[in-house]
């Protein structure tokens, strides 16, 4: 048997792997055949469904180590024996970084690196993926927005059309934008200093089956929970702001080909998000909860949060030229599955066959 064979028998590590997108990487991974290693703390409320799941589907394929990036040595040894990594673990919500920045650091800068440094230290190369976020990029306050109907627009013709892309310079706001942007300039500074075979995906707002949804993440999911529960969802500014909004599954594929083409994009970062054709408004996604459950969801206003941003719209078409990818799931059927999965994991009330509508 050759080094080459034996290392492709390795599992393949998927930190934060009970987590929403991490478990349907793992979930991917193990249906092409891939024993998976899960390294979790299971601090996120719901994620233990997450990996009883995966354990229920896929049996032996799946082996758990309840640990913690903070863990260097635990971290370390699950990296030394891993053919790939998926980098999923994070601190997610930019409230919790403010209320608690060195936790927010810790989790997020120190376990990023613990990770790097135990690939760096293992004497192979072994490739990671990481999931950053489009937060490097700030508020960009200094493009100008006008309101449209019940959304914002870019008034620049070339980011109307294409998004936000890779050019854009960094700038950090928020602890959680600071600890993510500053782990995933580590991430590939050890591509370029050490020859860590790595890369970033810099993601918009993804969203989908598994998605414990809460009022500081997930929010396509957590607006579904609340409307389907007949509880009143907050949105914070004027509802207006919008994001380009990707299904997990497309998410999952950029995740897969970038680890296939992981020594051709070693070293750099690319935006992933649903794009110019799945950019909505949280007014629109209000509209289409209402055509899907039947009811208008009950909505109140509050205050803009920090760091949040008016409009962002990943530029997907240098992603989609190197990894090969196809064109996203539309947002409207992303949706609309996600909450026909919510009513079946949640034991909530069905769907209305008759749909209603609201204006904006």
């Amino acid at each position: 048997m050759t080094a080459r064979t034996i290392f492709r028998q390795l599992p393949v590590l998927v930190t934060g792997g009970a987590g929403f997108i991490g478990s349907n990487i793992a979930d991917r991974l193990a249906s092409e055949g891939h024993d998976v290693h899960i390294f979790d703390a299971l601090s996120r409320p719901g994620v233990e469904r997450n990996l009883n799941w995966l354990k229920s589907k896929h049996g032996q394929r799946i082996r758990f180590t309840h640990g913690d990036v903070r863990d260097e040595a635990s971290l370390a040894a699950a990296a030394s024996e891993a053919q790939a990594v998926f980098h999923m673990a994070a601190q997610v919500a930019v409230t919790t970084s403010l209320v608690t920045p060195r936790d927010d650091f810790d989790i997020n800068v120190r376990g990023t690196l613990h990770l790097l440094d135990g690939l760096r230290t293992s004497g192979r190369r072994i490739p990671v993926v990481f999931a950053s976020t489009n937060k490097v990029y700030g508020d960009l306050a200094d493009l100008e927005f006008r309101l449209e109907d019940d959304r914002y627009e870019a008034v620049d013709p070339e980011v109307r059309a294409h998004g936000i892309g890779e050019d854009r310079p960094l700038d950090f706001h928020t602890p959680y934008g600071c600890s993510k942007g500053a782990a995933d300039q580590y991430v590939l500074d050890y591509a370029r200093s050490f020859g860590v075979p790595a890369a970033v995906i810099r993601m918009s707002c993804v969203y989908g089956q598994r998605q414990m949804g809460t009022e500081d993440q997930g929010w396509v999911a957590h607006f579904l929970i609340r409307a389907l529960e007949g509880e009143e969802i907050t949105l914070y500014g004027d509802g207006a702001q919008v994001r380009d909004i990707l299904d997990v599954s497309d998410a999952v594929d950029a995740y897969m080909a970038a680890w296939s083409n992981i020594d051709r994009i070693a070293g750099r970062a690319f935006n992933l998000g649903g794009g110019p054709a799945n950019a909505i408004s949280l007014r629109q996604l209000m509209r289409h909860i209402a055509e899907l459950t039947g009811r208008a969801p009950k909505v109140s206003y509050s205050d803009w949060r920090a760091g949040d941003q008016r409009y962002f719209v990943a530029d997907t078409r240098t992603i989609q030229r190197e990894l090969g990818l196809g064109t996203p799931r539309g947002w409207h059927d992303g949706v609309a599955a996600l909450a026909d999965w919510l009513v079946e994991e949640r034991a909530l009330a069905p769907v209305a066959a008759d749909p209603i509508r609201i204006p904006a």
